[in-house]
């Protein structure tokens, strides 16, 4: 970590602060390093992948220059809002479903199911930006971290799991 205290707002890190900044300059680095791979190989580079690059690599930036975890806790909820808004926005101005053009070429939904699966995205990502700030701002920093890495994600693999049974009865069967 000594390596890290030139790239701060002032120079020794602590002990406690190691892991938290250690794993923050991780996170940068294979962010960058994803998307250098995509590019190397002359693959198209998704605009959530930008989005959170940028995101990371500001917020991840401010908690290694300030160290201050503050910034990296605020991280996954700004992801979350990002992509809760893109959908909305999206929906709403520029009437275009994004979950659909995710989704259309590999299920087929009567259309009134569209517009209530890219509503369920919204709110998912809204509750799970406020639940990680809760999480974050009210236990201690490896509550959050293990929330991070297994609560969001175990959420997550419920949340689709439970579209995937809503979607179920939509199915026409393939025979």
């Amino acid at each position: 970590m000594q390596y890290l205290g030139g790239a701060m707002s002032a120079g020794a890190v602590t002990a406690a602060q190691a892991p938290i900044l250690l794993s923050t300059a991780v996170a940068i680095v294979a962010s960058l390093g994803q998307i250098a791979w995509l590019l190397l190989r002359r693959r198209k580079v998704d605009a959530m992948l930008w989005v959170s690059l940028a995101i990371i690599v500001v917020f991840g930036g401010a908690t290694i220059y300030f160290r201050d975890d503050t910034f990296i806790k605020w991280k996954p909820t700004i992801l979350y809002w990002a992509f809760g808004l893109a959908l909305l926005v999206s929906q709403l101005f520029m009437k275009k479903n994004l979950i659909r053009v995710m989704m259309e070429k590999q299920v087929s939904l009567p259309e009134p199911v569209w517009p209530r699966l890219n509503l369920a995205w919204i709110v998912f990502f809204a509750v799970m930006g406020v639940l990680n700030l809760y999480i974050a701002f009210n236990y201690p920093l490896d509550t959050w971290v293990n929330f991070k890495m297994f609560g969001s994600m175990g959420l997550m693999f419920a949340f689709i799991i439970g579209q995937s049974l809503f979607l179920s009865k939509y199915m026409k069967d393939e025979q």
